[in-house]
């Protein structure tokens, strides 16, 4: 799969995206200025929002549009997105910064219309929202616009995750990531999973990955380790300037922190291979090997007394002692000596 520049897959670098969502707060300059925050944090994208409150639902009071058991507790589905939603005509330029700043931008679309707008702006890839991943005909446009698709699972069933790969397949596209996600916001750790993120590879065959809601950066670190190739992470200059998305954002310091953790982490997963690097051949020379510890005469018997498997490891291996042991010496040999006959 490839996004603009980057080439993502086993042997590249974990994608890191920064999630604006609604932490421009409603302001353009905080918007701009939260993608050049997010470049000096390491960032290898930005990914916008692209809904309005009445793409995504309905004006209407009603108790099923009122949200329960989350940190919106008691809003109205209609006024939290007509606050957190990114006016469209900001688009444009938020993409001219991002290019500015050397990151891949795109976005989220939550219905055909928005897929038709984004068209317009050439974006590279598209990313569909947990909350959408039922949303089979929104899938299937998204698909048939030829981008890599990037599917988050925060409310999917094995069912629905198949219904989604299908939707893109059946299109004809299989540049396809699945995403681990915990829809809870903050999410608990306990609750993260990321055994899942193997299992996504294996089970589906896609590029598998983590958009993350817990806090802190350990979520991001395991799933490194364990094989995600691409780490979504929500994004904002200060906390304190609040926002929906406020509570559960990293702000530049936390996020710069956690991109060099994962960069670290990749480091540490390295490779599987047998082959001694230059710093091991070199530590070698503290294994042990086989030397004399007592002098020892021409003709005389080797013995565990006189010759003995110690540091360095400059001697003979110490596997061959039990061979030598018994032997005469043939010629003399000094204390200290590296042992070979």
């Amino acid at each position: 799969m490839k996004i603009g520049k980057h080439q993502i897959g086993e042997d590249s670098q974990v994608f890191i995206i920064a999630e604006l969502s609604a932490n421009h707060n409603g302001s353009l300059e905080t918007a701009k200025e939260t993608i050049r925050a997010a470049k000096r944090a390491g960032a290898d994208a930005i990914k916008l929002q692209t809904y309005t409150a009445d793409t995504m639902t309905i004006d209407c009071d009603k108790d099923d549009f009122i949200i329960k058991g989350t940190i919106w507790e008691g809003q109205n589905l209609y006024d939290l997105y007509q606050q957190a939603y990114t006016p469209w005509e900001w688009h444009e330029e938020l993409f001219r910064v991002a290019e500015e700043e050397g990151l891949e931008c795109f976005s989220s679309p939550f219905d055909k219309s928005a897929v038709n707008f984004l068209e317009n702006l050439n974006v590279p890839a598209y990313k569909i929202a947990s909350f959408e991943i039922t949303d089979i005909p929104l899938i299937e446009y998204v698909a048939s616009k030829g981008k890599p698709v990037i599917l988050s699972t925060g409310i999917a069933t094995s069912e629905d995750i198949e219904l989604a790969l299908d939707a893109c397949r059946r299109i004809g596209n299989n540049n396809i990531a699945l995403l681990k996600c915990t829809s809870s916001y903050p999410a608990p750790v306990e609750e993260a999973n990321m055994a899942m993120i193997r299992d996504f590879k294996k089970r589906f065959n896609v590029i598998p990955g983590l958009s993350d809601h817990t806090l802190g950066s350990t979520v991001p670190i395991v799933a490194t380790a364990l094989g995600a190739r691409i780490i979504e992470k929500h994004f904002i200059l200060d906390r304190s300037i609040g926002g929906p998305d406020a509570s559960f954002s990293m702000n530049e310091e936390e996020f710069t922190k956690m991109v060099k953790a994962v960069r670290e982490a990749e480091k540490a997963v390295g490779q599987v291979s047998y082959e001694p690097t230059e710093k091991q051949i070199k530590g070698r020379a503290f294994s042990r090997s086989l030397y004399v510890v007592k002098d020892i005469k021409k003709g005389e018997v080797i013995n565990e007394e006189n010759v003995r498997s110690i540091r360095p490891g400059f001697g003979m291996h110490p596997k061959e002692l039990k061979n030598c042991l018994g032997k005469v010496a043939p010629k003399g040999l000094n204390r200290g000596d590296r042992f070979s006959v």
